[in-house]
């Protein structure tokens, strides 16, 4: 597998997945027992968007630098737009922050977090940027679907944030599994998983597997940047919010103005999935 976030850091579907993860913590760390938050696919945690990698790709361009300068994102995206102008100090943009850094940076005294990342040189810089933080907050290098279900509580309040790279074949259905398997051990564990949109097909068989596998109400929101013509390009990205509080207002907010500031003929949708 040769995927590297480092290409992508700050892209549209950055900002999708991160600003709804932060508006997503901030409800479950208003108020309640101490949370749990396992990161499956956890990354290096902080990225250089002055790199190699980030400079050729030119994503974070078309995304993270453009939200910078927006007049018009909605109040949804403040705390992202405010994370990262804090990580670079208010200066000049040559940071991006990974989930888990975000996650990290919004614990409270009591929570936990467990970030699983299986490539090694990327762990390596994981265990880096996460230095300091505490025993409250661990890294795996491990198989973060095995290591998520394995780690998770039979009780307790749980938040698992899945997000893989989707370039293995079995990647949907490791989703599923890992879903099923988390609610069977814990039926109070919540998730929030983050997935590219191609072509249409592709999503709706992951949905409808979902809705076959899992019991429990969830929530898609969809951010299409453009038109689902190509197939082999992300035309978009979705987010599914499972057990978790109700947050179609804000993932509509968030997805409408990505769509419509950083997309060409895309489009935003929210809707639930009702479980058979």
């Amino acid at each position: 597998m040769n995927y590297r976030h480092a290409f992508h850091a700050g892209n549209f579907a950055d900002l999708v997945k991160h600003a709804g993860l932060l508006r997503l913590l901030s409800e479950l760390t208003a108020s309640g027992g101490p949370l749990m938050v396992i990161d499956t696919h956890a990354g290096r945690g902080l990225y250089d968007l002055g790199g190699p990698e980030a400079k050729r790709s030119g994503e974070a361009e078309a995304g993270v630098l453009k939200l910078r300068t927006a007049g018009d994102a909605p109040p949804e995206i403040a705390p992202l737009r405010k994370a990262v102008a804090d990580l670079n100090g208010g200066g000049a943009m040559r940071r991006y922050p990974g989930s888990p850094w975000l996650i990290a940076e919004a614990l409270r005294p009591g929570d936990r977090y467990i970030a699983c990342e299986l490539r090694g040189e990327e762990h390596e810089a994981l265990q880096a940027a996460l230095k300091g933080r505490g025993p409250a907050v661990r890294t795996l290098n491990a198989d973060g679907y095995a290591a998520a279900v394995a780690e998770c509580p039979p009780k307790g309040r749980v938040l698992v944030l899945i997000d893989p790279p989707f370039e293995k074949a079995d990647d949907y259905a490791r989703v599923v599994q890992t879903l099923a398997a988390l609610r069977r051990k814990n039926p109070a564990a919540q998730a929030l998983v983050w997935l590219p949109i191609k072509d249409l097909e592709t999503l709706d068989s992951f949905l409808r597997d979902l809705e076959d596998e899992v019991s429990a109400p969830m929530l898609v929101a969809e951010a299409r940047v453009r038109p689902l013509s190509d197939p082999m390009k992300m035309n978009g990205c979705a987010l599914v919010l499972v057990d978790g509080p109700d947050l179609s207002q804000a993932f509509a907010a968030i997805c409408g103005w990505v769509a419509a500031a950083l997309g060409d003929g895309g489009a935003a949708k929210v809707y639930p999935l009702s479980p058979q």
